[in-house]
């Protein structure tokens, strides 16, 4: 845990234009060699977090933290990236979700968790949503880590995007859900970290299958349009 962990006391419930300084926490990434993961680990980086990329190979993630070049950031298997951060981000394939979250059960206690896995399936006709028995991949992770702080976000970004060093810009916003609000402005503020972006509360973890759904929808109109959509919220 950083010395930048007093970041999680004050308000517990912070308005957009009131939220916490987040600049000093250190960011784990499990799943941080995947597009996303990565993606994310690296505007993270470039904003000047320390980011600890998570695989289930360190050798690979220490790797892939050596391919992005920033300062600051390294790799670790993902038990030590879960260990050695503040809060975590969980971007591994919905396949493995499950059985990685209740191995790091321990290492997660009272973390914050950011789990932005889609549960999609794909056929012939393109991308679907998976309903999981829980209802959703974040009600899973609640399930699954009742001692941690269980956050949804980052749904909605592209990967092409996000490792793409001449897009300076991401201009999206991040639809944040979760029942603890001190966690969901903690998230918010992470979010808005990445030039571009904003952190928008977007309801507690019950509504978490629909945002995860959409994702499906993306990927259809990025299809159609050859795009790289996202996502902005009007009158916010």
């Amino acid at each position: 845990m950083s010395a930048h962990a007093s970041a999680f006391s004050g308000a517990a419930t912070p308005g957009h234009h009131d939220l916490p300084d987040v600049s000093g926490l250190v960011v784990g990434v499990l799943g941080g060699t995947g597009p996303q993961g990565k993606g994310l680990g690296y505007r993270l980086g470039l904003a000047g977090h320390q980011v600890v990329i998570g695989s289930r190979s360190a050798e690979r993630a220490q790797a892939a933290a050596t391919e992005l070049g920033i300062r600051g950031m390294r790799g670790a298997d993902n038990a030590g990236a879960a260990r050695e951060s503040d809060i975590v981000i969980v971007a591994v394939p919905w396949e493995g979700h499950g059985d990685l979250l209740e191995s790091l059960r321990a290492e997660l206690v009272g973390k914050i968790v950011v789990d932005c896995v889609n549960p999609l399936g794909f056929d012939k006709q393109g991308a679907y949503a998976i309903r999981p028995q829980e209802g959703s991949a974040a009600q899973q992770a609640a399930l699954l880590l009742p001692d941690s702080r269980v956050t949804a976000a980052f749904h909605h970004l592209s990967a092409v995007l996000l490792m793409d060093p001449e897009t300076e810009r991401i201009d999206t916003d991040v639809m944040v859900l979760g029942d603890d609000r001190e966690a969901t402005g903690i998230v918010q503020a992470l979010a808005g970290r990445i030039p571009g972006m904003r952190g928008i509360y977007a309801g507690r973890l019950r509504n978490a299958h629909q945002v995860e759904s959409l994702v499906a929808n993306l990927i259809s109109v990025n299809r159609r349009y050859k795009a790289h959509a996202g996502l902005r919220i009007t009158d916010v």
